[in-house]
């Protein structure tokens, strides 16, 4: 047995098209947001900002800078001005060699050369007999240094012993004297390095240099010090036992 069912009628709005009703609803995609373009060709393309119009709106201006009086060539010139870097350094070239050509002439020791110490010229003569002795196979820089140091007190003590109150012997200048009397020590290492170890020859090389070492070092010290022309010869002494206890690092 069958059932009906009432179903009531479907009423369109437009006359019964049901496309129409559809058409209606719909909406048309609207365009994206574009800004207006500006006349001007120079202009950047977003958001109508104009290069040309800004600049000439705006209040600001760019910033002016003095002129610098030095430059690149004013530079150059405060340079040539400056003394030379040794000078800075208080090296005087000049004077140490006029001091070594004073130790190479033992009859002629010029004293008012050494009045004026300095440590730049000893320095070279140690480094000097360093590379020497290393080339004969042997490596004595921190002996050399540590031996001068302990001689230069020993002087400054023995000399200062003898001149009592009046000796002005100062250890800068003490070292020196004993660092530029080396220079004969110093060719006798370069000399010792062609003459044959442990034979007369070498003995006797080595006690014409320690005799010159000690006969300058003597002299300088009782014209540059007080009261060492009195102890001429306990001074000589004292210097000869330093540059032997040098020498036997070239014999030995």
């Amino acid at each position: 047995m069958s059932k009906e069912f009432n179903v009531p009628p479907v009423v369109f709005p437009s006359g019964g098209n049901p496309s129409s009703a559809g058409t209606q609803q719909r909406r048309l995609p609207t365009a994206p947001f574009q800004p207006p373009r500006s006349s001007n060709p120079n202009s950047i393309p977003f958001m109508s900002f104009d290069i040309g119009s800004t600049a000439a709106s705006t209040s600001f201006s760019a910033p002016q800078f003095g002129h610098n009086n030095i430059g690149i060539g004013g530079g150059s010139a405060g340079f040539e001005d400056e003394p030379p870097l040794l000078e800075e350094l208080g090296i005087n070239t000049k004077q140490i060699w006029h001091k070594t050509l004073s130790i190479l002439n033992p009859v002629r020791v010029k004293s008012d050369l050494h009045e004026d110490a300095d440590l730049s010229g000893p320095f070279l003569f140690l480094m000097a007999f360093g590379l020497f002795q290393l080339l004969a196979g042997k490596l004595h820089f921190g002996i050399i240094l540590g031996w001068v140091t302990v001689a230069s007190l020993f002087l400054y003590v023995v000399f200062n012993m003898l001149a009592g109150r009046n000796g002005n012997l100062d250890l800068y200048r003490c070292l020196s004297l004993i660092g530029y009397c080396m220079l004969p020590i110093v060719i006798l290492s370069a000399v010792a390095l062609f003459v044959p170890q442990g034979g007369a020859a070498i003995l006797a090389v080595t006690g014409i240099f320690v005799i010159w070492s000690t006969r300058v070092c003597t002299r300088l010290l009782v014209e540059l010090a007080s009261c060492g022309d009195e102890h001429r010869g306990l001074i000589a002494y004292a210097c000869f036992l330093i540059y032997m206890l040098f020498s036997l690092l070239v014999i030995f």
